[in-house]
């Protein structure tokens, strides 16, 4: 009897360590599976974050490229210099022009590059392009371009005869372009043979908004 109760208790014994042994591994495989969980989940963390800052990253050099080739091929910012565009454009306005596949038209403000007579950009308005006929009246300051007189409600004094006059052709040749100041008793221009007819490949492009002064931010044909 003594013998069976040993055995009894041995085999209790046993139970008892396996049983130990058992909770132990299952608790193990648990810690096992709950810190697999959370090393996942920070590594999805650690993903998404650094995917984050990638795509922020791309999408800040695509946006820095767009406005470089912007402000290189379609848009540009230039600063008026003189008063030869009083009162539509005054001195030290800053203007945004657009030049990408821009063909001079009537009334255009243009910016044109340094002629053979003056040495930095100079800005105008179109008043005849190639093809048409142009007049002006100097003794009543009416400007006619294909026989009807220009509304100018925009120009500053009267369209006079400047020094250097320049014999107007009774049509504009084709490729070049007329221009005058806003301010009449103001500019030197088309009228002088000192400025004379512009070349389209010497326009930089066209006047389109006003960015400077604050207070005058808009179209510069408003």
């Amino acid at each position: 009897m003594s013998d069976i109760k040993e055995t009894e208790q041995a085999n209790v014994s046993e139970t008892d360590e396996v049983k130990e042994v058992q909770q132990s591994t299952e608790q193990s495989e648990a810690e096992e599976r709950k810190n697999g969980k959370e090393a996942d989940e920070e590594a999805e963390e650690s993903f998404n974050f650094t995917s984050f800052v990638f795509d922020w990253s791309n999408a800040f050099i695509i946006a820095f490229i767009a406005v470089v080739i912007l402000l290189t091929f379609v848009y540009r910012q230039v600063t008026v210099s003189g008063s030869s565009m009083t009162d539509t454009l005054v001195d030290s306005d800053r203007l945004i022009i657009s030049s990408f596949m821009y063909t001079p038209k009537d009334g255009d403000i243009v910016v044109i590059s340094h002629g053979s007579s003056y040495d930095e950009p100079i800005i105008k308005r179109v008043i005849a392009t190639g093809g048409q006929s142009l007049s002006i009246n100097y003794d009543s300051g009416e400007v006619s371009v294909d026989g009807v007189i220009l509304d100018e409600p925009y120009i500053k004094g009267v369209t006079r005869r400047i020094h250097h006059p320049m014999e107007i052709p009774e049509t504009i040749p084709e490729g070049y372009v007329f221009v005058m100041g806003d301010n009449r008793e103001g500019s030197l221009d088309s009228r002088s043979t000192d400025i004379g007819l512009i070349p389209l490949n010497n326009i930089i492009g066209k006047a389109e908004y006003r960015v400077f002064p604050f207070n005058k931010i808009g179209s510069v044909y408003s």
